[in-house]
């Protein structure tokens, strides 16, 4: 939910405490019992929405920037065409 609303350092912060955790759990094998089978599953179904909100707000990102690169481009051209109608 923070990824889909922009709050990237939120989940920035939230990846770096989860990340010590999940690897202690990795290291103790606590993980791979029978028992967490569910929450094994609910990681890799929750890690790959990250993965998903965080490429598409990645790809929203590149389109803003083209969009501004084609604005300032229109922008320096019509600079350029007033400063030479001037001379």
């Amino acid at each position: 939910n923070l990824a889909r609303q922009g709050k990237l350092r939120r989940v920035r912060a939230l990846c770096e405490r989860t990340g010590s955790l999940i690897e202690e759990l990795s290291r103790s094998g606590s993980l791979e019992s029978d028992e967490f089978a569910a929450q094994r599953r609910q990681l890799a179904d929750l890690y790959e929405n990250l993965r998903l909100t965080l490429s598409d707000q990645r790809d929203q990102a590149g389109k803003e920037l083209g969009r501004i690169r084609k604005g300032r481009k229109t922008i320096g051209v019509y600079r350029d065409s007033i400063q030479a109608a001037r001379k």
